[in-house]
């Protein structure tokens, strides 16, 4: 990673490795997080309450559309969102090609691009890279996952452990499948079982809807 200080606070611009999938990322200090909002556009009122003391809008690299991004933190607040009512909106956006850094659906998606608009859809900031989400939520077993509860995976490349892929568990009766978009052979977003491939790719299973404890 390198680190850049600027005046006001500090920043670090963040490539993630080829095999992640990811696009840029954008982290900065709570103390700089006021003089960016000054100076950037702002974000509706309406996204701008809870705690969300590390949020920032970013431009998306392919198109310029607005993207909400939430600093890495362990929780994310998912609101009242139905978490059914996500996927069902994921699940329309099927066939969505690949584009490596974008969150733009008229351009494609890169995995966590795809993550990124299917939860900014519903209000809901989450970090724009798949690794940001390591420590994020309440990790489940494979067996345990429902709608709306989020799978991580590794890269492509077999010798790094660290995430690198995510999806959006879609059902878990007689298997697992989750949406995601992929840079193989889909080449966009598609519905994948969860199979001998990806599980040798697999890190853990997480959730962020509570509502799915219950």
């Amino acid at each position: 990673m390198i680190l850049i200080a600027i005046a006001g606070g500090l920043y670090a611009c963040n490539w993630e490795p080829k095999t992640s999938n990811e696009g840029l990322v954008e982290t900065i200090s709570s103390d700089s997080l006021q003089a960016k909002r000054d100076n950037a556009q702002r974000l509706p009122d309406s996204l701008l309450k809870d705690n969300l003391t590390v949020d920032s809008f970013r431009k998306d690299q392919t198109k310029n559309n607005d993207t909400l991004a939430l600093i890495p933190s362990r929780n994310i607040n998912t609101k009242n969102v139905d978490p059914n009512k996500l996927v069902n909106f994921a699940q329309s956006l099927v066939g969505t090609p690949y584009l490596y850094g974008s969150t733009n659906p008229n351009k494609g998606f890169d995995c966590s691009g795809f993550i990124t608009y299917v939860f900014n859809h519903f209000g809901i900031p989450v970090p724009r890279s798949s690794i940001d989400f390591t420590g994020v939520g309440k990790e489940i077993l494979v067996a345990n996952a429902r709608r709306g509860d989020i799978i991580l995976f590794t890269g492509t490349n077999p010798k790094e452990r660290f995430v690198g892929h995510m999806g959006i568990v879609v059902s878990n009766s007689d298997s697992l499948r989750f949406i995601h978009s992929s840079s193989g052979k889909a080449n966009g977003v598609t519905i994948t079982p969860l199979n001998k491939y990806y599980l040798g790719r697999f890190v853990k299973t997480i959730r962020v809807f509570p509502q799915n404890d219950k």
